[in-house]
């Protein structure tokens, strides 16, 4: 396993939990999946393009 597809498996995981579902953290908006979510993406196209 490369460290690229060890680093996307933990951003997947980062993305799954922030998203706002917990009664403390319904006031944070999406923001904090929405950056998670980017790099994850940013990630995603760095191990296609072959870059990481």
């Amino acid at each position: 396993m490369s460290l690229g597809t060890l680093l996307l498996i933990v951003m997947i995981l980062m993305l799954i939990g922030v998203f706002p579902n917990w009664p403390h953290s319904r006031s944070w908006g999406y923001r904090p999946s929405g950056l998670v979510g980017l790099l994850t993406a940013t990630v995603l196209v760095l191990l296609l393009i072959g870059r990481l």
